[in-house]
């Protein structure tokens, strides 16, 4: 293998190493690091939360407790507060097809985007339990409900504050949800 350093001249100046290798030929760029960083409060427990805040998650408590799942056995609910002063409740519905059920962030954001288009959402507490072990932890939203959450925030230009909890212990505060998905994809790439 021949080996040979080119600085090749243009914005930023990069050097690139050529290989070649029989007959082909490959060029490597030098690689940067580039630090992403998020920030998230934390609350010591629910007593901790602000008035309003500890209404909205005692409304996710109660949505996770009438959860359906008997495979999972985790137990998620999610309370969302819109502009309009509605609060919307979901939780997660499993099926014996697991891709066919759905989380309870997405239940509640859909039913709230379906019952009301034009409200923004300002506010969404989640919590979770377990049947086998207990959550202590902050659960996050899982990938697929950060991507709906990014489709809701985008499309209200708006960022959503974002609680989310276990069944005990600290509560954790985003923001918006660029903090939980900092690449997130969006319809500007399509």
């Amino acid at each position: 293998m021949l080996e040979n350093t080119t600085n090749i001249s243009n914005n930023s100046h990069k050097y690139l190493k050529n290989y070649c290798l029989g007959n082909s030929f490959f060029v490597l760029n030098s690689m940067k690091e580039i630090k992403i960083e998020s920030t998230l409060y934390a609350f010591q427990n629910l007593k901790a939360l602000p008035k309003d805040v500890l209404n909205l998650m005692n409304k996710a408590i109660h949505a996770r407790e009438k959860a359906y799942a008997p495979y999972s056995n985790f137990k998620v609910g999610a309370a969302l507060l819109l502009d309009n002063g509605e609060i919307i409740t979901g939780n997660n519905q499993e099926n014996a097809c697991y891709p066919s059920g759905l989380c309870a962030e997405r239940t509640a954001i859909f039913y709230a985007g379906s019952q009301f288009p034009d409200a923004k959402i300002l506010q969404m507490a989640i919590t979770a339990a377990s049947e086998k072990n207990k959550t202590n932890k902050p659960i996050p939203p899982c990938g697929a409900c950060r991507q709906s959450m990014a489709e809701y925030e985008m499309k209200q230009k708006s960022p959503i504050e974002i609680y989310f909890m276990g069944e005990t212990g600290a509560v954790f505060k985003s923001n918006s949800l660029s903090n939980l998905l900092p690449l997130v994809f969006d319809k500007s790439m399509l």
